[in-house]
């Protein structure tokens, strides 16, 4: 039984995983807008919401947190100097998962994952 158990495992080791959020977050953040399947995107939209609002803290504690999961410094700047100040009178909700349709390959339902 799984009850109350939080969060997806997508078939994948952790550290893969892990691996998997922070490099959808990254590329979310770099390019405010991908394609990938439904259940990694309501995955990684939360993610990509708690990184924001580090962005719009904007404290050196807050930058350090965003460089210890994104690791790349060229995102974690582009999130304290545009995205955050974007949304900085939104309390919450920066992301939105627009469904696809199934993809050609193996019919795995897909979605967009884009900053609101």
């Amino acid at each position: 039984m799984r009850h109350r158990v939080a969060g997806r495992k997508l078939s994948r080791p952790t550290g893969h995983r892990k691996a998997l959020y922070r490099n959808l977050v990254t590329d979310l953040l770099r390019y405010e807008k991908i394609v990938t399947t439904q259940a990694k995107a309501k995955e990684a939209g939360p993610l990509a919401e708690k990184v924001i609002t580090w962005g719009k803290q904007g404290s050196l504690h807050a930058r350090r947190q965003a460089l210890s999961f994104v690791r790349d410094k060229d995102v974690v700047d582009k999130v304290f100097s545009e995205i955050g100040p974007r949304y900085a009178d939104r309390p919450g909700g920066y992301t939105r998962v627009i469904k696809l349709g199934p993809r050609l390959g193996d019919g795995a339902p897909m979605a967009q994952l884009e900053l609101v």
